[in-house]
């Protein structure tokens, strides 16, 4: 991923309903440069965890160009795209900065990953396995990327070592 060229902003486009990878597609194949940030989510189906990735922003996309060398109207008649989010007909650029935060907590897919930095007491929630949805305390975090949490089960605390891949802190 690159963060910025030289007279680029980045602005948000809003989507028809369903139509993400349709846009993006199209807005790729156009040159335009497009950021889609995911998330996973876990939902029980069935009796079992499964796990969803969801859009982190639903039915949008960002979309970076340069507004002197790139008619901004030819994003909203994009295929997939109802149009550029704007204020006074004038499509507003999103802050180079939040955009850059964003991508630096994304993986190279645009998945969201979790805060890599926890600590001993940290309120986090398991996001996998047979604990998916539990609220736990961080009690410790070990070498092997492991971390000991304390959970509430049935009235009592147990500890469980837990991935740190799968916890999401509040």
């Amino acid at each position: 991923m690159t963060y910025h060229t030289r007279g680029s902003s980045w602005f948000l486009a809003q989507c028809k309903p369903n139509s993400h990878r349709i846009a993006d597609r199209n807005l790729t194949r156009q040159g335009f440069r497009t950021f889609v940030p995911l998330q996973e989510q876990i939902r029980r189906a069935h009796g079992r965890f499964v796990t969803h990735t969801r859009l982190l922003f639903p039915s949008y996309l960002f979309v970076a160009f340069d507004t002197q060398r790139v008619r901004w109207q030819a994003v909203n008649a994009t295929s997939g795209i109802t149009r550029l989010v704007s204020f006074d007909r004038t499509p507003a650029s999103v802050p180079l900065d939040l955009i850059s935060q964003l991508m630096l907590r994304c993986d190279r897919d645009g998945k969201l990953m979790p805060p890599r930095l926890l600590a001993a007491g940290d309120t986090v929630t398991v996001t996998h396995g047979p604990f998916a949805e539990f609220v736990a305390t961080v009690e410790s975090l070990a070498p092997d990327q492991r971390v000991w949490v304390l959970l509430e089960i049935m009235g009592s605390k147990s500890r469980v070592a837990v991935p740190a891949g799968h916890l999401q802190s509040h």
